[in-house]
């Protein structure tokens, strides 16, 4: 059986790694893209089974851009099974609302439901014409909290997963998100270290402190993702769609029916 195809964007991201590994494991081609060529081929060099890993880069902001992705992709592989959208900005917007950058946050969202949403409008016909296809929007627990202003892209995310499984349904194309909770990352190690930095604090406390809220005692993997990703894009899941998945072990404590 031929293999399938998936692109993930933000593929030079810091959830990257985890979410090409569990579908390289789960036997599907990867092609990743991001922006700047060269962080994407550095991330593409550091990843295992690099033989199949395609990297092209694209600009989330761009429909000209996305559109010649999807293109090329076809054009080599001659289908397109799956897209993880993953792209985002990694810089919270918030604050006092005095003080909010209207701007800041317009671009925020450019990018992530604008990224998204270009980026389906651009696989859709493919995935239409082959009467099959999965797309799993990554999104984030923040969209279900007031922690901070920006949350509203992963809320917007849900919306527009919901408003697009509507719409595909009918050609035999799932959308769904996925909401992860308190991953290893790069941007978490971060935030564990401003914060130690801000309170005086050893940032391994910082990060005691934060596991102590998670019911599963401990940080997720990227992979962990990956894998949930790979269930929703693989056959099992095929009458699932228009839902949001909390993969956070057990981190967020809402009743969501």
């Amino acid at each position: 059986m031929e293999r399938q195809v998936a692109i993930v964007t933000g593929g030079s991201g810091g959830m990257a790694p985890g979410l090409v590994a569990a579908l390289i494991e789960a036997n599907f081609r990867v092609v990743i893209t991001a922006r700047q060529a060269s962080s994407l081929a550095e991330a593409a060099g550091k990843l295992e089974s690099a033989s199949d890993i395609v990297a092209i880069p694209a600009d989330v902001t761009d429909s000209q851009s996305t559109s010649a992705l999807a293109s090329e992709v076809f054009k080599r592989f001659g289908r397109v099974d799956v897209l993880v959208n993953a792209a985002a900005s990694s810089t919270p917007v918030g604050g006092p609302i005095e003080e909010v950058d209207v701007a800041a946050l317009i671009r925020d969202l450019d990018v992530k439901v604008g990224g998204y949403l270009r980026m389906i409008q651009a696989v859709a016909p493919a995935m239409k014409a082959a009467r099959s296809g999965r797309i799993i929007n990554i999104g984030g627990l923040t969209g279900r909290s007031s922690d901070t202003l920006s949350g509203l892209r992963n809320a917007a995310v849900a919306h527009l997963t919901k408003v697009l499984s509507d719409q595909l349904a009918p050609f035999g194309i799932t959308v769904n998100a996925i909401h992860p909770g308190l991953v290893r990352t790069p941007h978490l190690a971060d935030l564990f270290q401003e914060t130690a930095a801000a309170e005086d604090r050893a940032p391994q406390d910082v990060e005691n402190h934060f596991v102590t809220a998670v019911p599963l005692g401990r940080l997720l993997e990227p992979i962990e993702i990956g894998r949930a990703v790979t269930f929703l894009a693989g056959p099992n899941a095929g009458t699932i769609t228009g839902e949001s998945l909390t993969v956070d072990g057990g981190y967020s404590r809402g009743i969501y029916l």
